[in-house]
């Protein structure tokens, strides 16, 4: 299985990244070959539109069946629903990607399934 993770560095030692479409990178890690792999975000970090749309298609496109993020937006959801990939919320944990990927896995991160906004501060 590989598994997606928002990211705002290149590696698993990164903080992960509560934004979905505009985050910075996103590490993909392969159980299988327990190896990871960057994937830039730079196309959709100053888009005027579409980010979500953009990277939900990019996860899809790794091969990725889980996503671990904060936040999924509307036109998000519908692509990576559609590509049949799960996604999991960070919900207001910090850390690096490792231990995004450590909750995961201990079964300690919540199942998005509606989308939602950023909530911006509040």
């Amino acid at each position: 299985m590989k598994i997606a993770i928002t990211s705002y560095g290149e590696d698993c030692h990164a903080a992960i990244d509560s934004r979905f479409g505009r985050a910075d990178y996103f590490l993909i890690y392969d159980q299988e070959k327990e190896a990871w792999e960057s994937l830039p975000n730079t196309q959709n970090l100053e888009a005027a539109h579409g980010a979500g749309i953009q990277a939900g298609q990019a996860i899809a496109k790794t091969g990725a069946s889980v996503l671990i993020t904060g936040h999924v937006g509307p036109k998000a959801f519908k692509v990576l629903e559609a590509g049949k990939i799960a996604m999991y919320s960070i919900g207001d944990m910090s850390g690096s990607v490792e231990d995004a990927l450590a909750a995961f896995l201990e079964g300690k991160l919540a199942v998005i399934d509606v989308p939602g906004a950023m909530n911006h501060g509040k």
